[in-house]
């Protein structure tokens, strides 16, 4: 299986689509929609995904994935980049599951990290990942830590930088989870993430939908809810970080069909962990999602594109030494003045 995968990814290109940077002026909290576990554990806290099965993707995923993934390795060198837009170095770092790999492979000494703690719920990635290090030799100190984004077991005000690469977007809690980093956090640290947007796998979702609709008179959940970019500026300030800066990538990647598709979302640990889900897809459907899909979106090659969305959020803990805003009505100088000095003509 692993040399079919091999194959396949041979075989799998990726476009890259430019990036769109967005401001956000809003400090509302975003909205949250999910459902209570039921379970009385909870205290009342929203649970839209299984924790417990989604720790069992990432076991799958450790032995399934191969040495690099295109896709990730080029989300998380985007990511990496603003690294190097700070002229700080970030000594200690910890890097949060997702695609923790890539974001390992593609360090190359950037933000001057010379500490590295890599944490996975899956302690069959965290073995994954030891045996990878073991091959490499660059220097870097690196631990390894099995945890939960959900209950981050990191000492308060101990990293200099946090990094999530495509991992934060299966929590139940993105704000809480997001608020535990700041707090782990030193004064002045950096907070980096990387997360699916709802424009993800959007030809996927019109395809299933169609199916199952076709063949069984009726839809259920099949694809998990994320994150709107709208949304992103605002769980950036509700966590607390000052800052706050988002910007979106949109990557196309090709794939021989939809059922190649689907097991590259299985490689990467990817698939559906919704509680509310129908663990049961009837052949029928599945074959039927993946001729609509080449109906609908097949190329000219005879390749499927499939559509990730990708929110990159950068976010600072409060320190002096920080850009503030000034004070409301402290403006010495009105837009009427600045028009008479510049001159009426100007726009």
């Amino acid at each position: 299986m692993a040399t079919g995968l091999a194959a396949a990814t041979a075989r799998r290109h990726l476009l890259h689509l430019p990036r769109h940077r967005w401001a956000y002026l809003s400090s509302s909290a975003a909205t949250t929609e999910g459902l209570d576990g039921g379970d009385g554990s909870g205290g009342g806290r929203v649970k839209i995904f299984d924790r417990d099965l989604k720790r069992r993707h990432r076991d799958r995923a450790a032995w399934a994935m191969g040495e690099t993934d295109a896709l990730a390795d080029a989300v998380a060198d985007n990511l990496l980049d603003r690294l190097e837009d700070c002229r700080k170095a970030f000594p200690s770092a910890l890097c949060l599951g997702g695609s923790a790999g890539a974001v390992r492979r593609s360090l190359r000494g950037r933000g001057g990290i010379e500490k590295l703690i890599m944490m996975d719920m899956s302690a069959d990635m965290v073995r994954k990942w030891q045996e990878m290090e073991n091959a490499t030799d660059d220097g870097l100190e690196t631990h390894f830590v099995v945890g939960d984004e959900e209950y981050l077991p990191i000492k308060e005000s101990s990293q200099d930088t946090i990094i999530s690469c495509l991992g934060l977007h299966w929590t139940n809690d993105l704000p809480g989870a997001m608020i535990q980093c700041r707090l782990a956090l030193k004064p002045d640290g950096l907070f980096l993430a990387a997360i699916l947007g709802g424009e993800t796998l959007k030809e996927l979702r019109i395809a299933c939908t169609i199916a199952q609709m076709e063949r069984e008179g009726g839809i259920s959940p099949r694809m998990s809810p994320l994150a709107q970019v709208r949304d992103a500026g605002n769980l950036l300030t509700r966590a607390g970080f000052t800052l706050p800066g988002v910007d979106v990538d949109r990557y196309t990647v090709k794939y021989n069909s939809a059922l190649e598709l689907v097991e590259h979302l299985r490689v990467m640990g990817e698939t559906n962990a919704l509680f509310q889900r129908n663990p049961i897809l009837k052949k029928d459907t599945a074959l039927a999602t993946a001729a609509i899909y080449q109906s609908m979106f097949g190329l000219e090659d005879g390749t499927v594109p499939a559509t990730f969305q990708v929110i990159y959020m950068t976010g600072w803990k409060e320190h002096p030494s920080q850009q503030k805003a000034k004070r409301r009505g402290s403006a010495t100088l009105s837009f009427s003045d600045l028009q008479k000095q510049f001159g009426s003509n100007q726009n």
